[in-house]
Order: C-alpha cells, then sequence, then structure tokens
C-alpha cells in the first residue's frame, strides 16, 4: 500500500508516494540528495534549484557508474584468483587443468553472453 512521505531538499518540501515498506529507503535517499545539493550551493559556484539538482543528479550518477566499475574489476580479480587456485590444487593432484581452465573460461564466456 502506498503511503505519502514528506521530504525536505534545500527547504523545500515535497510530498512523495512510495510503498510503506519502502519509506525508510526514501528517506535515506532524500537525505543523501540533499546533503549532495547542500554541498553544490555551499561551493557557490551553481546558483539556481534545478541547476543544483542537475549537478547532484550528475555526481550520484557517477558515484554509482564508478562503483559499479569498481565492484566489478574486485569480482573478475576474486573469479582470477579463484581459478588460479583451483588450477593449483589440480596441477598439485596430478590433473591436467588446462582442460579444466578451458572449461572454466568457456563457462565464463557463457554467462557474459546471456
Amino acid at each position: 500500500m502506498n503511503k505519502n512521505v514528506t521530504i525536505k531538499i534545500l527547504g523545500k518540501e515535497f510530498v512523495v508516494g512510495c510503498p510503506a515498506e519502502n519509506e525508510e529507503d526514501l528517506l535515506a535517499s532524500a537525505n543523501h540528495l540533499n546533503g549532495k545539493m547542500l554541498e553544490i550551493q555551499a561551493g557557490g559556484k551553481i546558483l539556481g534549484y534545478e541547476r543544483i539538482a542537475v549537478m547532484a543528479a550528475l555526481n550520484i550518477s557517477n558515484e554509482l557508474l564508478s562503483n559499479k566499475v569498481q565492484q566489478r574489476e574486485q569480482m573478475e580479480d576474486t573469479m582470477q584468483r579463484l581459478s588460479q587456485k583451483i588450477d593449483k590444487s589440480l596441477a598439485t593432484e596430478g590433473t591436467d587443468s588446462s582442460e579444466n581452465h578451458l572449461a572454466l573460461n568457456i563457462y565464463d564466456n557463457s554467462q557474459h553472453s546471456q
């Protein structure tokens, strides 16, 4: 069931409808946005509510995209380390790890194409 929630951004109040179970997330998001907009406003270089809002949206989007890239790189590093550990374990057991490594790469590539 939707609930009307009042949020305050740069001193202006907005009433936003959201599911009751998402109210805390909405308030946290509004607080984050308000903080970013206050930072931009305090810088004094950008004037006007709309311009500040657009700059804050761009900054938040940039942070999100940067975090996604960083998480993807960390995941790829982890997968590579795990693959190396598997190869090393298989090699110490006398198994030909190159066939297993090839199978792992084929599996990884099939996941990316979906």
